[in-house]
């Protein structure tokens, strides 16, 4: 990167993503100053004690209340826009709360980093966002139409996005799940054995963020490219992995979940550029001129697949095993368990 003593600031920075960003630049001298923005006082205590950094500074506010955040924006150069509600069934049950944070909250972010010259914006968006058939999609979907569309009336502001897929052994997701259930000697519960979910690592999703915000132009969308796998799949490798013999029982699919990822659109990959490990989707600024819609269409969107975790690069059970034991949280259970 060639930016030096800046300072950033990491909206829902007490997340996976915010601690990974700061394993990756708290001991460098691209920042000066980093700030964690959240509404969770105990994840911030936590934070503040474990890392003990002059340079990490810490805001207690919530992207809903525009008031919080412009406080927090003073005197920021980059923006790393995380804070969401992200869990599928939750966001499902509520999904109003879901439209205030992604959404409202999104547009806040980007009007308060507007007000403030902040120079660029990453905004962090989720497969679900392509194709949407739930709550927390449909949210995530509108928050990446509202960026897009700052985008086009914002000069001196590069609001950007990036859209990636479940990161393994972040919270929430099932590799800490099935591991604890190992562990304790419980029924390993999994929604359908045929699904499939792209394989990414937290490094995987910082180095997503730090190619958008070294390469991206105002409105751009960037996807990486990575293997996936099905269920059934990753739970073999983890049994194999911890020598257990849990049975594994069937629950069904939960509210809200897909079969598949998809992380591009046929729609958008019409238009995607092929960037080595990464596609980046322009922005489309066609103008209110409705009549453009209809004079200069494309004809060979029916020959365009999307790119979903159906027909990416597919793992087999030695495949996820390499790549799951890879895992500090893994290496460190396993590291316990034999010890």
């Amino acid at each position: 990167m060639k930016i030096n003593n800046q300072t950033l600031l990491i909206t829902g920075g007490t997340g996976s993503f915010g601690n990974a960003v700061l394993n990756r630049f708290l001991n460098t001298d691209h920042f000066k100053e980093i700030r964690i923005f959240s509404r969770d006082e105990k994840k911030q205590h936590d934070m503040r004690k474990s890392y003990n950094h002059p340079k990490l500074k810490f805001y207690i506010g919530d992207v809903r209340d525009y008031s919080s955040i412009l406080k927090a924006m003073r005197g920021v150069d980059y923006v790393f826009h995380a804070a969401a509600l992200k869990q599928v069934p939750s966001c499902e049950f509520f999904p109003m709360e879901a439209t205030r944070t992604n959404v409202l909250g999104t547009q806040n972010v980007i009007d308060a980093a507007a007000a403030c010259a902040v120079k660029k914006v990453i905004c962090l968006s989720t497969d679900k966002a392509a194709y949407p058939i739930n709550a927390m999609g449909i949210s995530k979907a509108l928050m990446e139409k509202v960026a897009v569309a700052a985008s086009r009336n914002l000069s001196d502001t590069t609001v950007c996005l990036t859209r990636y897929g479940n990161v393994m052994a972040s919270r929430g997701s099932v590799i800490p799940l099935f591991m604890d259930q190992i562990l304790n000697d419980q029924e390993i519960t999994v929604t359908d054995p045929n699904m499939t979910r792209f394989l990414m690592s937290l490094d995987d999703a910082v180095e997503l963020v730090l190619f958008a915000f070294e390469n991206g132009n105002s409105g751009d969308l960037f996807v990486n490219k990575a293997p996936a796998g099905t269920i059934a799949d990753l739970v073999q490798a983890m049994k194999e992995l911890f020598e257990a013999d849990n049975k594994v029982k069937i629950i069904g699919t939960r509210h809200g979940e897909k079969l598949y990822e998809t992380l591009c659109t046929r729609e958008e990959m019409l238009k995607a550029e092929d960037m080595g490990d990464f596609y980046r989707i322009p922005a489309d600024n066609r103008d209110l001129n409705y009549s453009q819609y209809f004079s200069e269409g494309k004809e060979d969107i029916a020959s365009i697949d999307d790119y979903h975790s159906h027909n990416t690069e597919q793992l087999d059970v030695e495949g996820m095993k390499k790549l799951i034991g890879a895992l500090p949280l893994i290496k460190s259970s396993l590291s316990r368990k034999r010890n």
